[in-house]
């Protein structure tokens, strides 16, 4: 197990729109950690994000440093959903697919609800995927949720949300604390970047020199609402990003990867490590 020289945790956004100029809440934010500084950025879309994260590899496999990269949206789905969709019962299968459906401007413009009605139409229309603004007109893609997961052979919840309940069922894109379409259009992302040289996605790949991770910044919930930052999405990234790098300077990181993630769900990075990561902090 490496001792990261650097950590960055990614708080995505799947807005159709470009962020305001101002730093602002529900937009992307990445905060990052080495031995000289910690540090929070904001940016106002997607792409600019996934630029940034770009040149940390770069900047990182250049100079022969250990980078972790976690990002707070599902990189997988729940058991059989990816063989149903693409024949392959791989997550990565999946990522390629949606980098192949996923339309996303430079202006954060994309076409996340029709991809989903597209995956229901294919499972028959009635789910897996629910949630969309009441204005939107997609038949296939209930508001609400109104989805016979048994009938799908699926479940709603993949193995690591039964750990950590409060994570949202991937497949629920829209109101309060859904995390769907941030996955749907972070895994384009993934499959992007896994294939530069260098980059593993755990636990798909064995942890490498630059790894990828899923992250769930609420498990750090009671240190955020103590923080003092305006923005509560800008300290759970920088906190999340310290108490990593924390436990990897103690040489205490290997426990948290120690996880026999199957090749279609993933697993989010810290799940049952709570303490730890709190008292990291301290």
């Amino acid at each position: 197990m490496p001792r990261f020289d650097r950590v960055i945790v990614a708080d995505w956004s799947a807005s159709s729109a470009r962020s305001p100029a101002r730093p602002s809440a529900d937009a992307i934010w990445l905060g990052s950690v080495d031995a000289d500084r910690a540090s929070s950025t904001y940016h106002r879309s997607r792409a600019e994000a996934e630029a940034a994260l770009a040149q940390a590899i770069d900047a990182a496999l250049t100079a022969g440093e250990s980078l972790l990269i976690g990002c707070d949206f599902p990189m997988g789905y729940p058991a059989g959903f990816a063989a149903q969709l693409t024949g392959a019962a791989s997550a990565r299968a999946v990522w390629a697919w949606l980098a192949a459906h996923v339309q996303d401007g430079p202006d954060n413009r994309n076409n996340r609800f029709d991809v989903a009605a597209r995956i229901n139409r294919h499972f028959g229309g009635a789910g897996p995927f629910w949630g969309r603004p009441a204005l939107l007109d997609l038949p296939d893609l209930p508001a609400t949720k109104a989805v016979d997961y048994g009938a799908l052979a699926l479940s709603e919840r993949r193995r690591v949300e039964t750990v950590v309940p409060r994570a949202q069922p991937v497949w629920k894109l829209y109101t309060t604390g859904a995390a769907g379409s941030q996955g749907l259009m972070g895994q384009p992302m993934i499959h992007r970047l896994s294939r530069r040289p260098g980059v593993a996605v755990w636990p798909f790949d064995p942890v490498g020199q630059i790894t990828l991770a899923e992250v769930y910044p609420s498990l750090l919930a009671r240190a955020v609402a103590a923080d003092p930052a305006p923005i509560k999405d800008e300290a759970q990234v920088r906190l999340l990003a310290r108490a990593l790098f924390t436990l990897s300077q103690r040489g205490q990181l290997a426990a948290l990867f120690d996880v026999a993630g199957g090749p279609e769900e993933g697993w989010i990075l810290g799940a049952g490590h709570t303490e730890a990561l709190s008292e990291a902090l301290r």
